[in-house]
């Protein structure tokens, strides 16, 4: 059963809750539940903050008694849902063009897949450093939260005109643009936008069991996929890591090594050059050799290795998010590293 409670807002921005006699940290969509002001009467559902979850740590407003019981008026001729059958259930317009159109895009734009929200944000700015004058879209998948109002990322990438869109796709909710599959959302925007490439992946946060194929960035693969099929360049940013405490994610992550494994076409693999200083030499230095050596290993025959320059100082100065499941870019640059590479890539691919 879902875990609510009654609560009361005490404090509007940040938003907190006091439920049970305690004030928690809490988290409204408001494209769902409408704003929350002090006082209000609400239901949250505090399962995550319970649970000590790191990226979820904070209780998620379900509903707004005071001011949320009005709901929105559905546009006319509207009539695919979203979270259909959930209690959140809601009507949306999908980007999805309607019977006729090419099976396959007239443009062929490439598509960087990453697995971990995280990468987004490094990824964008290191292609706009190469060519500035691309737009570049943002596609939200699964394995990761569904609201698209929850990624302070995005909202940034968006103000500082990094980024030209963003489409959330099924389960995902609450983008600019709404997409029902993401072979959809891709065709989408070489089809109807004005978009020079893509950037798929997940929202902030990711699922997890620590087993090979029970994760979020498992739907990396769908993705590459999709992107495969419609015939567009695509490109896999892989899960690095030079400071993560756990051996399966030390190095190239066992998230991208899955997705390899399963694709089944080549894909480019970008990867960050000049970087040996970043491994620690207890782990990888011993398993894997030099980085290159790693990834033409994982690659084998099957995918193809994409060495990048990247410019990690550069992205330290440039205001954007340089912290990642608690760590700082000085204490795993590698883990920048990876999708700095992928972001020049994606640009010289464009």
């Amino acid at each position: 059963m879902l875990k609510l409670r009654r609560g009361t807002v005490v404090s509007a921005d940040p938003l907190e809750v006091e439920t049970g006699g305690e004030v928690r940290r809490a988290w409204a969509d408001p494209g769902s539940v409408g704003p929350c002001q002090a006082g209000d009467e609400v239901i949250v559902n505090t399962a995550a903050l319970d649970l000590e979850l790191g990226s979820g740590g904070f209780d998620i407003v379900h509903v707004n008694l005071s001011r949320g019981l009005e709901g929105g008026d559905t546009p006319e001729g509207v009539h695919v849902i979203k979270l259909n059958y959930s209690s959140l259930q809601h009507a949306v317009d999908p980007i999805e063009s309607p019977a006729g159109t090419p099976p396959r895009p007239r443009r062929r734009i490439p598509v960087l897949v990453f697995q971990l929200h995280g990468h987004l944000a490094p990824a964008i700015w290191a292609a706009a450093q190469a060519r500035s004058e691309l737009k570049i879209g943002y596609v939200q998948t699964a394995g990761g939260a569904l609201p698209g109002a929850l990624s302070r990322d995005v909202a940034t990438l968006r103000e500082r005109d990094l980024l030209a869109g963003h489409i959330t796709v099924a389960p995902t909710y609450g983008g600019e643009l709404e997409a029902i599959s993401t072979v959809g959302a891709l065709h989408a925007a070489a089809m109807e936008l004005d978009w020079d490439a893509v950037i798929a992946g997940p929202g902030p946060g990711i699922l997890g069991s620590a087993s090979r194929y029970g994760h979020g960035g498992m739907a990396a693969l769908d993705t590459l996929h999709g992107s495969l099929a419609l015939g567009l360049p695509t490109l896999l940013c892989p899960r690095l890591s030079s400071g993560d405490p756990r051996s399966r994610h030390r190095g190239i992550s066992h998230h991208s090594r899955a997705v390899l494994e399963l694709a089944l076409a080549p894909v480019r693999v970008p990867y960050p050059i000049n970087v040996e200083q970043h491994w620690p030499a207890d782990h990888t230095r011993s398993v894997l050799g030099t980085l290159g050596q790693g990834i033409d290993a994982v690659c084998g025959e099957s995918h193809v290795p994409d060495p990048q320059e990247v410019d990690l100082d550069g992205y330290k100065e440039a205001g954007l998010p340089t912290r990642t499941m608690g760590r700082g870019i000085e204490e795993d640059p590698l883990f920048f590293s990876a999708p700095l590479a992928a972001g020049a890539a994606l640009a010289a691919a464009s």
